[in-house]
């Protein structure tokens, strides 16, 4: 039967059926500091080890903070939880990138970086970005605390077999478009639930012509639209960037790895549940006004009234972001001011976003009102970044680099989060109530358009700068 690349990968990977779920092997466990201390606790409490520690690894990302790497966390709760990692890790044999350590970073950015993270595999943690994995053709789920687990001491997992939708997205970007724009315009088209129940293959030419780091853009947020994983086939892409990475193999060894990657891809005549078709020429900068990325608009757009939407929970729900985000329908996307700019996450914290912000505020200085604040996804990608000399353009545009990778404000669970009522642009993905700070406002945007952001002082893109120096 002809089958979509979530099913191949799928059926590659079932140990044995189980009633209504599939019982599927993992290749990759990924682990970080926060939610995984009581997947431990259950392990010694039922006198079990862990099966596979050479298929699992950690690293600490959440509540690292980024202003220096010997700065101690303050956070309590913080202090705890990392500390029981670095126990556990030790107990049981897994290997942990700390902080201070060359392949220390945010999870989803070392993967890929340290070669962990491969076409065909199943990938498991505990976080529901971990979307981001399968921008390589690898299934990468997120999962519970119970789950994590159950995957310690089996290295599988129990998991019901989800639907399969097609995103294609044909023809080119318009220039200063990126896959952040395009996967907030998907969003804010089919909603926060749009991709429930199912893995989203994302397909098409203006999906081909994407870097990895773009790729890995694109899929990490699937899960903003409820998807349960973003896949995107492997191609000439793909192998080009891994070869680069750790661990890969040579000579005939590699040949033979990549004959595998190129068998998967969907095929011809295979039917998904669901299809979207989007026109990448058709887009523009995009920018959320409410409180989930849904709730995004073009940046030439106005801000919507709750009588602009079709049905009462929308309506509702617009209601309430409008009163949360304190903005006042009709007003200009482009007339709302910031009073920070935060560049970073597992979503845009990788070098090509980096380089992207740097051409921006090449010549240029941040707004004296706005607070800029640039936090690299890994160690890795800092000292590329320090070899580039982009830190010498953030220096002199005024923003702030800062020493250590981490997760940061995107989830405001160390030091860097904003205050209530402060207004942030951000490339990171979620802007819920509360997200990066108790009644803090977020705006979620691409790393140029938060530079972009940043020199104006309020929501603007790089075309808006053109003949500014």
């Amino acid at each position: 039967m002809s089958s979509t690349l979530a099913q191949k990968l799928w059926d590659l990977h079932v140990v044995r059926f189980e009633g209504d779920d599939d019982l599927l092997y993992i290749d990759m466990h990924l682990l970080h500091e926060v939610n995984t201390p009581q997947a431990f606790d259950g392990l010694r409490a039922a006198g079990r080890t862990v099966r596979r520690p050479d298929l699992t690894v950690g690293t600490e990302d959440h509540n690292t903070p980024t202003i220096a790497i010997n700065r101690a966390i303050q956070d309590p709760l913080a202090v705890e939880q990392s500390a029981l990692m670095r126990e556990n890790c030790a107990q049981f044999g897994i290997p942990l990138h700390r902080l201070g350590d060359p392949g220390q970073g945010i999870v989803h950015v070392i993967g890929p970086e340290l070669g962990l993270t491969r076409p065909g595999m199943t990938i498991a943690c505990c976080d529901s970005h971990t979307t981001t994995h399968g921008a390589f053709g690898s299934l990468a789920l997120g999962i519970g605390t119970s789950q994590v687990e159950h995957v310690l001491a089996t290295q599988t997992l129990a998991l019901r077999r989800p639907g399969n939708m097609a995103v294609t997205v044909n023809g080119e970007l318009p220039a200063g478009v990126t896959a952040k724009d395009l996967v907030l315009a998907l969003i804010a088209r089919i909603g926060p639930a749009g991709g429930q129940g199912c893995i989203i293959e994302y397909r098409g030419s203006a999906v081909r012509s994407l870097s990895m780091e773009g790729r890995m853009t694109l899929c990490n947020m699937s899960v903003e639209a409820g998807a349960r994983a973003g896949l995107i086939a492997p191609d000439r892409t793909t192998f080009d960037y891994l070869r680069q990475r750790p661990g890969m193999p040579q000579g005939r060894d590699w040949d033979t790895e990549v004959a595998f990657w190129k068998s998967l891809h969907t095929d011809p005549d295979a039917v998904f549940d669901k299809e979207i078709v989007l026109d990448a020429g058709e887009l523009s900068p995009y920018v959320s006004w409410g409180t989930h990325p849904g709730q995004s608009i073009p940046l030439a757009g106005t801000v919507p009234a709750p009588e602009d939407f079709e049905n009462e929970q929308e309506r509702a729900a617009a209601e309430r972001a409008l009163e949360y985000m304190d903005l006042t329908p009709g007003t200009r996307m482009r007339d709302i001011p910031v009073d920070t700019v935060f560049i970073g996450s597992c979503t845009n914290g990788r070098i090509e976003d980096l380089r992207q912000v740097a051409q921006v505020l090449q010549g240029r200085k941040v707004d004296r009102g706005v607070d800029v604040i640039i936090v690299p996804g890994s160690a890795q990608v800092r000292r590329q970044a320090v070899a580039e000399g982009l830190d010498q353009v953030f220096a002199e545009a005024g923003a702030d680099f800062r020493a250590a990778a981490g997760c940061s404000m995107c989830a405001a669970l160390n030091e860097d989060r904003l205050r209530s009522g402060q207004r942030a642009a951000s490339t990171t993905n979620r802007n819920y109530e509360g997200r990066q700070g108790k009644g803090a406002r977020t705006h979620i945007l691409s790393p140029m358009v938060a530079a972009a952001t940043a020199v104006v002082g309020r929501l603007a893109c790089p075309a808006d700068l053109e003949g500014q120096g």
